[in-house]
């Protein structure tokens, strides 16, 4: 099988592929690689079928310019590991290294560029400097090349290599984001009871919408993380 999820033949073909591998870190030391794992069905399906692999991702929350406490290079080595074949590195996002590095694939490798946050354009209000890493992102792949989308905790995020990369490429979702998008419709359209639902993370605002959505469907809300301090404080403790 040479096809990929509706993309046609992209065997000899570049593709471009938004992953989720945003692992914690101790050091250098990958502390749990569950994302990583979650990635590596639809890179290893897009290089069983011949394609040259082009992986892009974030780690962190670096400020839009080069911090080695945030570099993927130690995720490069793991997801090798998983994939049982060398994962090529860049050392840059889409510079001399990532352009060296994309050249040099042959059908079938992968490659992982650096840090996508490391550009400022990746993560920018302004269309017009977003979208000019995008082309740069873009422009990786090829005029034939295509994009596809398996970062699923990024895919509501405005962001150059997730949202304004699809519109320069040919596009399909990955194996991850189908099977997210699965478990999401099961769960908000005919849930099995009792149906409890777990919350954490540090930013409430990123879940009120979610909150909101699940008050009426879900039997009981468990609210964690850093989050839950905004809840204590409304009900009046310090």
């Amino acid at each position: 099988m040479t096809e990929f999820n509706g993309l046609g033949e992209v065997s000899g073909k570049r593709v471009l592929v938004r992953s989720d591998l945003n692992v914690p870190l101790d050091g250098t030391r990958i502390t749990d690689d569950g994302r990583i794992r979650a990635s590596v069905p639809t890179i290893k399906a897009l290089a069983d079928a011949g394609a040259r692999v082009i992986v892009t991702a974030h780690l962190g929350r670096p400020k839009g310019e080069p911090d080695p406490a945030y570099s993927l290079a130690p995720v490069a080595a793991r997801l090798g590991e998983l994939l049982g074949t060398p994962v090529a590195f860049a050392t840059d996002t889409v510079g001399a290294s990532a352009q060296e590095t994309v050249a040099a694939l042959e059908d079938g490798e992968v490659a992982l560029l650096e840090n996508v946050r490391f550009n400022a354009g990746e993560t920018s209000k302004d269309d017009a400097e977003r979208g000019a890493f995008a082309d740069q992102l873009a422009g990786l792949a090829g005029a034939d090349g295509a994009f596809v989308s398996d970062g699923f905790g990024v895919v509501h995020r405005k962001q150059a290599s997730v949202y304004d990369v699809a519109q320069r490429l040919p596009h399909a979702m990955g194996a991850l984001v189908a099977a997210e998008i699965d478990v999401l419709r099961r769960l908000t359209v005919a849930p099995e009871r009792p149906y409890v639902v777990v919350l954490g993370g540090s930013k409430v605002s990123d879940k009120l919408g979610v909150i909101d959505n699940l008050l009426d469907k879900a039997d009981k809300l468990l609210i964690g993380g850093g989050m839950v301090f905004t809840f204590l404080h409304a009900d009046g403790l310090e």
